[in-house]
């Protein structure tokens, strides 16, 4: 609180226009305050809170060169989740966009003091995370590569290191640690009003005591915004209002649904020790023991995640400012308090009831208590001064939210910051703000998109049930490919229970349950259900055969889960719009399919699909499954506003089912009775055709693996018979049920990126092998069309490439799974996107682009053909180095079924 008030005087004394905007600070009431200044009658932008998220938005905004801004706070500035946050700024992050925006943050924060005069309390004291197990060793090693390549100073160290560095460390359980000696202690609330006074000297007008009740929205777009002190109406308007976004974006003419969910957090905060902690003693984390550790005063401030997280606010709106929660004396027990108290009672006249340790009983107990004094065992004796019980926003899947809504134009959102908002909060509000100013930010944020989220994932059941499960996740150890537990079988196919009979295993995509492979009869169920490795899987075998299978006879695999659009017109206008809104050219006879790209004005994939050309007026358009928000709003936003043009999503109307392997050609010719050879089928070919009893079925000759097959889309009351049909026929074929496992390990040895993962809004089709797709002789206008043809004269500056791994060890060494540094005769270059065990080479594959620096000046150059062939290669798994071989093509000459050029090159991929 003392920081609290100090930077309060020390940024109202460095701006004498806010001291004449704000008045003196009475209560928490929401009452208009006799010298409040009049809110204006309209801006260019209004942004709601002023927090961390809120001022760094204003801020950066204001940087760009935007004046007409208004920052309104319902309560005083940094006075919500800001006020309480531990001031940790971590770059340790696993998720490249999240450690860029860390990084950037560190930076900024670190000059803020002397920018604005107010201080910031930024002290660099290093971070030193923890390892007790091989496995969380292996995770730091995974993340200090990630860091070193960035040029964030990083290194593993030895546990004897750790006491250098922490003397009050217990190391005996340690294994290795990782060292950040870049990493920083800021006054969260401090750095709030930093940003502030920048913001408001460059022209923002900030307003405490002001709440928005009601976001105005005219025909999809955000007009004006209603607060208890009037109206403003403005072009833009940006939800920072952090626990409160949720019931925010509901206060409109139209939603915006912003999941998150508030859960409290408990820290501790200590008396000065007797010989107090230098003020530059590393923080420490300790995810196995679910603790971080930080200097504070001389003391320390601890806090961790414990295993059983409590939701609040779940309805209705709240106190304008958070105050320290209520402490719960029966959240974990009394009899920890007991054994664990760090008050002796002689020392302690109000030990019993009027004890704070009795009242905090929340934080003192195991294991957060246990694992703090196993860590620092000389704290047996210190007193504690307060316990903090704060709200913290978390989302589904860990990540924070930020971009424009799907729905609402004009309406942008930076909330959920999942305990890292201090962390985030610089390089989140500079994301934001270049997306408001240019259309798109300079870094690919589709992780954070807030349309990477549908409706469902806003139901508030769904989200108080993530929320219990993320909050200790905070801590686990994620191994790849591992698999929320809440809020499942919220989407699923008509074949699920069918599919679950036979021993699928699921994950989960978008809300859509897609089967990871099948347990034979037999195999320890429980066992597979739960692998988690960095190494070798168990389920290794079982996807081997299942890939086998689709190469040698036939495979099935539901691929409900795609994103399906009907886009049609009364005359010439679906075609006439989707020629300028896609790279390749549309205008093919009925019942061909395309694979094209849709792209933005720099060229890169807003979406990666297959588009079938239905009728001379009619196209049906297959995207990756996570694309159905995003996809949906690009359209409407770009699509004329003609009565004559409609689209429409039947993701839900038609089951997929992917018919795979050499075989599929037999099975589907007995079911249909109708010719299914290459002269009556050819490839990249859709027909409506009867399987079994069942018509209507849309069969296409595409399978998005590069083997031989068809796509069956089948009306949603047909699936369960169709599938029936296709499994009887198919068991003189050898077919069987195979997973999405097998679908990866398939596309990524046939060289196929996919969407999301490999090509995002800032990849190219010049840039990963494409430009055989795109009409860029066709003499047709569409988006990106400029930037292509720059590229295409001037070349480009990274390329897509295949790596074979060759000195690799796939049963004793780490495997590479994705996010692996790479590097050319010694030098970084790129990091893979996509990893997998090709069954076919049996060897490791891994995807990825490679850049070229100049090695002098650091600047970016083309990147030639023979630039890619002439290097020597190593893939960095965990800091350690194997050799790869790279190709910009795929090892077509070792696959046992050769496919012709055109097929191999066009065959899409929106499976995974």
């Amino acid at each position: 609180m003392f920081l609290r008030l100090l930077s309060d005087i020390h940024w109202r004394a460095a701006n004498p226009k806010w001291r004449r905007m704000t008045c003196t600070r009475q209560s928490t009431s929401n009452a208009a305050e006799p010298h409040q200044v009049a809110l204006p009658a309209q801006a260019q932008v209004v942004i709601c809170g002023g927090g961390i998220m809120g001022t760094s938005v204003a801020y950066h905004l204001s940087k760009m060169g935007w004046k007409d801004i208004v920052l309104l706070e319902q309560g005083r500035l940094a006075a919500g989740t800001t006020r309480f946050c531990a001031g940790i700024v971590s770059t340790a992050r696993q998720a490249s966009i999240e450690l860029k925006m860390a990084d950037y943050s560190n930076k900024l924060y670190q000059q803020l003091e002397q920018e604005t005069g107010v201080q910031t309390g930024y002290v660099k004291t290093g971070s030193i995370s923890l390892a007790q197990t091989q496995d969380r060793l292996i995770s730091l090693k995974r993340i200090a590569s990630s860091l070193n390549v960035m040029g964030i100073p990083c290194e593993i160290i030895t546990p004897k290191k750790v006491a250098q560095l922490h003397p009050l460390i217990n190391i005996h359980d340690l294994v290795g640690a990782m060292y950040v000696p870049e990493d920083a202690l800021v006054s969260s609330a401090s750095v709030s009003l930093a940003l502030a006074t920048a913001a408001s000297r460059n022209g923002v007008q900030i307003h405490e005591r002001t709440s928005v009740s009601h976001v105005t929205v005219q025909k999809g777009r955000v007009t004006a915004i209603e607060t208890d002190r009037g109206q403003i109406k403005c072009q833009y308007f940006v939800n920072c209002a952090g626990q409160w976004a949720y019931e925010l974006g509901h206060a409109a003419e139209e939603a915006v649904n912003i999941p998150l969910h508030a859960c409290e957090h408990f820290y501790i905060l200590t008396h000065p020790l007797n010989e107090p902690l230098s003020s530059n003693l590393p923080t420490v984390v300790d995810p196995d023991g679910r603790i971080y550790i930080r200097n504070w005063q001389g003391g320390i401030l601890s806090g961790g995640f414990e295993k059983n997280p409590k939701p609040l606010f779940t309805e209705g709106r709240n106190q304008l400012e958070i105050h320290n929660l209520q402490e719960d004396w029966d959240h974990f027990g009394t009899a920890e308090l007991k054994r664990h108290c760090l008050l002796a009672p002689t020392n302690c006249p109000s030990f019993g009831s009027n004890c704070i340790l009795y009242s905090s009983i929340t934080f003192l107990s195991e294991p957060l208590l246990g694992a703090l004094l196993r860590r620092m065992p000389d704290l047996e004796a210190l007193q504690i001064m307060q316990l903090v019980n704060c709200p913290e926003s978390f989302t589904p899947d860990m990540r924070c939210i930020m971009g424009e809504s799907p729905t609402v134009q004009g309406y942008f959102v930076l909330a959920g910051m999942n305990s890292a908002g201090i962390s985030y909060g610089g390089g989140a509000g500079k994301y934001l703000a270049e997306w408001m100013v240019n259309g798109y930010p300079s870094e690919n944020v589709w992780p954070l998109d807030l349309k990477r989220f549908g409706t469902l994932q806003s139901s508030r059941t769904f989200l108080r049930h993530r929320v219990m499960e993320v909050m200790p996740l905070m801590c686990d150890l994620k191994v790849p490919r591992w698999d929320f537990q809440t809020g499942r079988q919220l989407r699923t196919s008509p074949l699920y229970d069918r599919l679950d009979a036979q021993g699928a295993r699921w994950m989960e995509k978008h809300g859509f349950e897609r089967v990871k492979y099948f347990v034979p009869p037999g195999n320890d169920l429980l066992d597979l259900g739960q692998s988690k490795t960095f190494y070798k899987p168990d389920w290794f075998d079982i996807v081997g055969s299942e890939v086998k299978c689709c190469k040698e006879a036939v495979c099935v695999i539901d691929m409900s889960s795609f994103t399906k659009f009907e886009i049609s017109s009364t005359g010439d206008e679906a075609l006439e719009s989707l020629q300028y809104l896609f790279s390749n050219d549309l205008d093919v006879p009925v019942g061909h399919v395309v694979h094209t790209g849709m792209l933005n004005e720099k060229g890169g994939y807003e979406n990666d699909c297959s588009i079938a050309r239905l009728s001379k007026r009619s196209f049906f358009m297959i995207s990756p499954t996570d694309q159905q928000v995003h996809c949906w709003a690009w359209l409407k936003n770009h699509l004329p506003d003609d009565s004559n043009l409609t689209m429409e999503d039947v993701t839900w109307k038609y089951t997929a089912l992917n018919l795979i392997g050499p075989r599929a050609v037999d099975v589907l010719s007995e079911l249909s009775y109708a010719p299914i050879t290459p002269e009556h089928f050819p490839s990249f070919f859709c027909k409506e055709m009867s399987v079994g009893y069942a018509n209507g079925i849309r069969v296409m000759s595409i399978t998005h693996t590069g083997e031989p097959g068809f796509m069956l889309y089948i009306p949603i009351e047909y699936a369960l018979h169709v599938y029936n049909e296709v499994m009887n026929m198919g068991q003189k074929y050898g077919i069987r049920n195979a997973g999405y496992y097998a679908l990866r390990s398939l596309r990524i040895e046939k060289f196929f990126a996919f969407w999301g993962q490999d090509l995002d809004a800032f990849t190219t089709p010049m840039e990963c092998g494409r430009e055989f797709q795109v009409k860029l002789d066709k003499g047709m206008q569409f988006v990106g069309q400029e930037a292509l043809l720059e590229q295409k004269q001037n070349g480009v500056y990274k390329r897509f490439t295949m790596f074979i791994l060759e000195d690799h060890d796939t049963d004793a060494d780490l495997w590479p799974w994705w996010g692996e540094p790479i590097f050319r005769n010694g030098r970084y270059v790129g990091k893979t996107t996509s990893s997998a065990y090709s069954y076919t080479l049996e060897r490791h594959v891994c995807l990825g682009f490679v850049h070229h620096f100049d090695e002098k000046t650091g600047e970016e150059l083309v990147v030639t053909t023979d630039f890619i062939n002439q290097g020597e290669y190593e893939i960095d798994i965990a800091g350690h180095r194997f050799q790869a071989k790279a190709k910009l093509y795929p090892f077509s000459s070792f696959f046992t079924h050769r496919r012709r050029k055109d097929e191999m090159e066009l065959s899409g991929y929106q499976g995974e």
